[in-house]
């Protein structure tokens, strides 16, 4: 096995699956409305904010690791955040499916699961904690898994943020026509992380504006914004600065930016 973080963190997976398997109960079902997600961002007219529950990242180390997750997602929400992503992924992220659940029944806006989804399994129990949309990247996935999975989200009446971090996974995403992409300005193999990417990437493929382009990874800034704001994006994804900013109030607002 080659020695990247993504094929560490995927090889690690694959035992949490099996695991998952064996406990999963598929007769709870989800009892939590539908709450859309494309929808409520199309029609904005300020910066869609994703702001992220993040404990910790293999690239950050702890970030926080005694945030209470459903208190900072409350937060969020009255600052102005448009949804909510929860990182559910234990050995890498510090995060689980129970941070999920004690956000979900404490907020009304869509929340992301964000975790590194490689079966069906993963898919069932997100839903059931009371996700709205899961995340799918491309560079965990091969063509055929990628569309299987896709196809199951969207059968389970969840939606899908699909994310790609450079051309070959863009034009191998847009063969499934998502509404929402999100490109990652942090490469999951080397984790070094470039707002260039969203430009680089919207320049060539960002023309369709019925479809929501998130810009995720290194928003630290109003500036930053205005950067991937100028090149398409329509919404970011937030975690670390939001997870460290001594007031989200102010940084929320700041990061605000009004889209063309």
């Amino acid at each position: 096995m080659s020695g990247t973080i993504l094929d560490r963190i995927l090889e690690k997976k694959k035992d949490e699956v099996r695991k998952l398997k064996e406990q999963f109960d598929a007769g709870n079902e989800s009892k939590f409305q539908k709450i859309p997600f494309y929808d409520s961002f199309i029609h904005a007219d300020k910066m869609n904010i994703i702001a992220e529950v993040k404990r910790a990242s293999p690239s950050k180390g702890n970030i926080n690791l005694d945030v209470n997750p459903a208190k900072q997602a409350k937060h969020y929400e009255a600052s102005g955040a448009n949804a909510i992503s929860v990182l559910t992924d234990e050995p890498f992220f510090k995060g689980t499916l129970a941070d999920l659940k004690a956000v979900r029944d404490v907020v009304g806006l869509p929340i992301l699961c964000k975790d590194f989804i490689i079966d069906p399994i993963q898919i069932d129990a997100a839903k059931q904690a009371g996700a709205n949309v899961i995340l799918l990247i491309a560079a965990a996935l091969d063509d055929e898994k990628l569309k299987s999975l896709y196809e199951y989200a969207y059968r389970q009446d969840l939606e899908v943020l699909l994310e790609v971090h450079n051309e070959e996974e863009m034009e191998r995403a847009l063969v499934l026509n998502p509404s929402v992409i999100g490109v990652n300005n942090r490469n999951l193999k080397t984790f070094e992380v470039d707002l260039g990417v969203t430009e680089r990437l919207l320049s060539r493929f960002g023309k369709n504006h019925d479809r929501i382009f998130i810009s995720e990874s290194g928003i630290k800034t109003a500036k930053d914004v205005e950067r991937v704001q100028k090149a398409g994006a329509k919404a970011i994804l937030v975690g670390e600065t939001l997870m460290l900013a001594d007031d989200i109030q102010l940084t929320m607002n700041q990061l605000k930016v009004r889209l063309r």
